[in-house]
């Protein structure tokens, strides 16, 4: 059995890793945390290791006797260390998860943070990653508010906050990479992209989600963020006709995000007092 080590796994002080080098297996014991640069890669041996002999780090001598040994340690050791990490509700892998996109929102009332659900909403979070870094959101007013319901943002007509046409517009046609890797995506029909409902995320208080016409396919940049449990949002719930996909949520100021639900609005729940987006800043992509 064989801990295969991934691309800068960190390996944790006293483990074991067997490394695949060619047609040779080799193994090196850790007495402080060390970096591996890549699979396959030959690993230099600590300084309290013994020095590589033909490749493998031991001792200078060789022989049947010492492969044997040297195998039954392997062994012993690498179902150590996947017992260990099964313990710790873990696959029998040292290398951790990337952690998902977070975006800081500065308002003209404060700031919040949100995490982008990049691992289970990739089209849908790279497509409001990909507009956030180019600019598209900065200076865009809350358009629409509702205590104890959500507060509504994203149309670009909305940079005159009181602008008749606030809560009609989107990003113009063209196209942005899903930040997985998978492919390039298009906003296409009015700069809309397409309905992601994949992952079962509700439409629970602090949670983005995406705005759209009801039609399919017709979200484009507008997003609001929920102050309550409105499960009847959700696309997986089949008690009325709205489908909603979540994509991130709100990880820090979501206190912010309740303030601004309850400034006073005018008939068409727009703020009276105007909330600008000043400016977002996208970390981890």
């Amino acid at each position: 059995q064989a801990v295969w080590v991934q691309r800068s796994a960190i390996l944790e002080p006293g483990s074991w890793a067997i490394l695949a080098a060619s047609q040779m297996t080799s193994f090196v014991s850790f007495p402080k945390t060390a970096t591996v640069s890549s699979l396959g890669n030959q690993l230099k041996c600590p300084q309290s290791a013994s020095q590589p002999v033909g490749g493998r780090c031991g001792s200078a001598q060789s022989g049947l006797a010492l492969q044997l040994a040297l195998g039954a340690l392997a062994a012993g050791a690498a179902s150590t260390f996947a017992r260990r990490q099964r313990k710790r509700g873990r696959a029998a892998s040292p290398v951790a998860c990337c952690a998902n996109p977070v975006a800081t929102c500065e308002t003209s009332m404060g700031t919040f943070k949100v995490e982008l659900f990049l691992d289970q909403m990739p089209l849908t979070a790279s497509n409001w990653i990909d507009l956030a870094k180019t600019g598209f959101y900065d200076g865009i007013h809350f358009h629409r508010v509702i205590p104890n319901f959500m507060c509504q943002f994203g149309c670009p007509y909305a940079k005159d906050p009181k602008s008749p046409r606030a809560g009609t517009g989107g990003p113009t046609e063209g196209s942005f990479e899903i930040l997985d890797g998978s492919r390039k995506a298009f906003r296409d029909a009015g700069g809309n992209i397409e309905d992601e409902f994949t992952a079962q995320l509700g439409n629970e208080p602090g949670t983005l989600s995406m705005a759209n016409t009801g039609a399919p396919n017709s979200g484009g940049s507008q997003f609001f963020i929920n102050v309550n449990n409105n499960s009847f949002l959700n696309w997986f719930d089949r008690s009325t006709p709205s489908a909603h996909p979540v994509f991130g949520k709100v990880v820090e100021g979501y206190d912010l995000i309740e303030k601004i639900s309850k400034v006073p609005t005018d008939a068409r729940d727009c703020p009276q007092d105007p909330v600008k987006m000043v400016k977002i800043t996208v970390e981890g992509v």
